[in-house]
């Protein structure tokens, strides 16, 4: 990726990030627990991948995925009014799952910690 496609893919995530938060977007699928994560712009930029994530379900990021696809020409116009770019590549949304398995994986290691603080307490000599 070039210096100037990395710039555009960053305030592309910005702006996106931004539309979520807001709530401009109306589509129910799309909530504020969704996050861009990266986007990533094609040379011509013709088009711009957008990878989202969020700690909820696999399920829930899925329809939130399907809720920012549907509303691609919205978010596209909102992009294009505010950004100083000649041409506002074609937004393609994909679940990015880098999230989740983070909290997944927090999550097993406290139950691991819990667990073997729980059992240091049962072997203790003191009882």
């Amino acid at each position: 990726m070039t210096h100037r496609t990395e710039r555009v893919g960053s305030l592309i995530q910005e702006k996106i990030g931004g539309l979520i938060i807001s709530g401009k977007i109306k589509d129910p699928r799309v909530d504020s627990f969704l996050s861009v994560t990266r986007v990533e712009v094609s040379r011509d930029f013709s088009y711009a991948d957008v990878y989202v994530s969020s700690y909820k379900t696999e399920a829930g990021l899925s329809r939130g995925v399907a809720g920012l696809q549907q509303a691609a020409g919205f978010i596209q116009s909102q992009l294009a009014r505010q950004m100083n770019i000649r041409t506002t590549p074609h937004l393609r949304f994909h679940e990015d799952l880098g999230i989740r398995k983070a909290f997944d994986l927090v999550k097993k290691m406290e139950g691991l910690l819990g667990h073997e603080a729980g059992g240091e307490e049962r072997l203790s000599p003191a009882e």
